[in-house]
């Protein structure tokens, strides 16, 4: 059922000016680069006071209220064609992996003890991953694994790229995307020792013998743990931007506002706040309007999906100094025998270059710098980082 939203009529003159002035910031001037690369970069025609009207007859909602799980609301999309979202979620598949411990509990908010709708609870006493596959299974397999905070939908444009030649699964994280998202306490607490086990649950349950692994962001020191305990399983290691040198140690101010007390219960339950502004403050290019909903829609439909992002942003901050001297060590290490390559976009507004550099030439790594990509490649240039990484996924193994 297609519901009106129902929305204010009128616009605060002082907030349109100050929307306006943003809209002309500097922050958003592009860089000049080759026109026919695909890019994310072009603002949206719309201007976003325009859905504040009532007879705006492109604002929509895609479900009624009710569809929320009490603590959030169901959310919004610009037309009743299938969008991005619901074509992404028709491409893939349910994996169930990792047993929780007391996940047949009811959930309640963390701030009020209220009981959450049934858009918050896990569904099964498994978690429940969101996987899109593609390409022929008799192919080397690759994993396609989004940072934090992400999605796999940001790997769209990189999975044909890829599913020719290989084998290829993208997947959301648990409390990420279409993945269960359980709350803190009730079976899955966002420790980066839980990620790790149930990655590897995840990797059991799609009966991957080998595979190489792509991973971006913050969630490079999941993977190389993995990699670290399962070294049979894993053929190459391709890094896309990852958090490996002492700059790197300091959790981004988008993410860290999410910690704070009480602000970030707040922040985490704004769908701009929490979904897209990640996405767009990383790096020098903003989202268009279609693939910013995709990215808000976790936040405008649970309640669950907000504080699964307090309890990671939590984690991150509290254990970052030391994942990233466990990684850069891991990386270091003599008895590493992993083909790993780095692919760095240089436009990274949260991870500098600085250190990279030394880093690969020290410990053997193969460095390649994209002059034009920001922290999130795959969302910014996904033909130029897709090839980069089939590049590196089809150089020879070490003997």
């Amino acid at each position: 059922m297609i519901a009106h939203a129902a929305m204010t009529t009128s616009c605060n003159s002082h907030w349109l000016q100050q929307r306006l002035l943003s809209c002309a910031s500097p922050r958003f001037s592009l860089p000049k680069i080759n026109a026919s690369l695909k890019r994310r970069v072009q603002l949206s025609s719309r201007f976003p006071c325009r859905a504040l009207y009532v007879d705006d007859e492109d604002y929509l909602l895609d479900a009624p209220v009710s569809a929320g799980d009490g603590f959030s609301f169901a959310g919004g999309k610009y037309s009743i064609e299938e969008g991005p979202s619901e074509k992404w979620f028709a491409r893939g598949k349910w994996i169930n992996a990792y047993a929780m411990k007391d996940g047949s509990k009811k959930a309640r908010d963390p701030v009020f003890g209220l009981a959450l709708g049934e858009a918050s609870q896990v569904s099964d006493e498994s978690l429940r991953w969101f996987c899109v596959e593609e390409g022929d299974s008799q192919n080397a397999s690759v994993l396609l694994v989004h940072g934090f905070p992400s999605q796999s939908y940001s790997y769209r444009n990189v999975l044909p790229i890829l599913s020719s030649e290989f084998h290829v699964i993208a997947f959301d994280w648990v409390g990420f995307g279409f993945s269960d998202k359980p709350q803190v306490n009730y079976g899955f607490n966002y420790t980066m020792e839980e990620y790790i086990n149930a990655f590897t649950c995840l990797v059991e349950s799609l009966a991957l013998e080998r595979m190489s692994i792509v991973c971006q962001g913050f969630a490079t020191p999941v993977v190389l743990e993995f990699a670290r305990r399962n070294e049979k399983k894993v053929d190459r290691l391709v890094l896309l931007n990852p958090p490996v040198t002492e700059q790197h140690a300091k959790l981004p101010s988008a993410l860290s506002i999410f910690t704070n007390f009480l602000l970030g219960e707040i922040f985490v339950q704004d769908p701009l706040k929490a979904g897209e502004n990640p996405i767009n403050e990383c790096g020098p290019y903003v989202l268009n309007e279609e693939d910013a909903m995709v990215y808000r829609r976790p936040y405008l439909t649970s309640g669950s999906a907000g504080f699964a992002l307090q309890a990671i942003s939590r984690e991150l901050k509290k254990e970052l100094k030391g994942l990233v001297k466990t990684s850069r060590q891991i990386l270091s290490d003599d008895k590493w025998n992993k083909r790993t390559s780095v692919i760095w976009g240089s436009k990274d507004r949260w991870l500098e270059l600085t250190g990279v550099q030394e880093l690969a030439k020290s410990v053997g790594l193969k460095l390649t710098i994209l002059e034009e990509v920001g922290h999130h490649g795959q969302e910014d240039f996904p033909e130029e980082v897709g090839a980069a990484i089939r590049a590196s996924l089809k150089r020879p193994l070490l003997v």
